[in-house]
């Protein structure tokens, strides 16, 4: 079974295209969700994430997401820390959920795979992008953050054309129809071919 990581900038649609495979019956990991419920469930990293931000990043039991948020986003040192301790329960978590399907291919959907240097897990990598500008928008939108917000939580992910030139395949994610017919194409290159090339 192949591992397929899919994986795109804040914005860029990755969920939406999660769910476009999830239609052609593959498996989807949501990092985040996951971690939710890892930092959530598992004693060991809570202890750890208190140990390193205190018990107020827990209420009643449950992680504190705007605190944590609010403590994590402007320091970067801090962010890494958290994630150091958060992304390894994750791999482990995938690695565990993989090996339980029983498909041509799973994926992991998280948005920084190349960042926290989970690339060399996969046998392929998916980048979904977008315009800047229609990524801010969509945020807005969605979550109704501040475009100075937005953009402070994209410096922390890598640059669109450092993680182009490591994937396998782009899906420019900007007309849905035309997103679909890439997702398609993947779909049918990762179920049939052994060698799959760029495109």
């Amino acid at each position: 079974m192949k591992k397929v990581g899919l994986t795109g900038g804040i914005g860029s649609g990755k969920t939406t295209v999660a769910r476009m495979f999830q239609d052609l019956g593959v498996p989807v990991y949501n990092s985040d969700a996951e971690a939710r419920r890892l930092m959530n469930q598992d004693v060991a990293l809570k202890e750890q994430i208190i140990g390193l931000l205190g018990k107020e990043a827990y209420r009643e039991g449950e992680l504190d997401r705007p605190f944590v948020a609010g403590k994590v986003f402007g320091d970067k040192k801090l962010l890494k820390s958290l994630n150091s301790i958060v992304h390894p329960a994750v791999r482990s978590d995938f690695k565990a959920w993989a090996a339980r399907q029983d498909t041509p291919y799973v994926l992991q959907e998280a948005a920084i795979l190349f960042e926290n240097g989970s690339g060399a897990d996969f046998d392929h990598m998916i980048l979904v992008t977008a315009p800047k500008k229609v990524r801010i928008r969509r945020i807005i939108d969605r979550d109704g953050h501040s475009e100075t917000a937005i953009v402070e939580r994209m410096k922390h992910q890598w640059p669109e054309k450092r993680k182009k030139a490591l994937a396998d395949f782009v899906i420019e994610n900007t007309d849905l129809q035309k997103t679909r017919n890439q997702v398609l194409r993947i779909h049918g290159l990762l179920t049939h071919s052994e060698s799959t090339p760029k495109f």
